[in-house]
């Protein structure tokens, strides 16, 4: 077995996050790429609880809070006290933060476009197969 996958995954990822970084920079978007994972996620599910959001985003709980606490200070989501449980908050998009993945999705859509442009449905999911088979023998 070659243990060179792992390199090409985690290298493949990083090229990924730099290139849409830049995206974000040049079109003067002050936000990270984990910022914005964040950002989708709430967009996809709505009010989420600070776990939830944690896991969906593979993120830890204390990279997972400070990404919110730049988020609240940017005032792309609220963050509000949990109804059911006192101990938690719930998270969702504000007015602002869903004016921003407005102006972000056509141009995450035309760089994932552009990356995957030679990979048929065949190739996608190959690629969807195997790496959700290496995530779950890992959890």
């Amino acid at each position: 077995m070659s243990f060179y996958y792992g390199f090409i995954f985690e290298s493949t990822a990083k090229k990924i996050k730099v290139a849409l970084q830049q995206q974000f920079n040049e079109h003067k978007i002050a936000i990270t790429v984990d910022q914005w994972v964040v950002l989708l996620e709430l967009h996809d599910y709505g009010v989420l609880n600070q776990v939830t959001l944690s896991k969906l985003c593979s993120k830890d709980a204390p990279t997972t809070t400070h990404i919110i606490k730049l988020l609240l200070k940017k005032e792309l989501i609220i963050r509000e006290l949990s109804e059911d449980d006192k101990r938690c908050y719930n998270i969702s998009l504000s007015k602002k933060g869903r004016a921003l993945i407005q102006k972000l999705l056509p141009i995450v859509i035309e760089f994932r476009r552009k990356g995957w442009h030679e990979l048929d449905k065949k190739d996608e999911q190959h690629l969807v197969r195997i790496a959700n088979k290496i995530s779950q023998n890992l959890y």
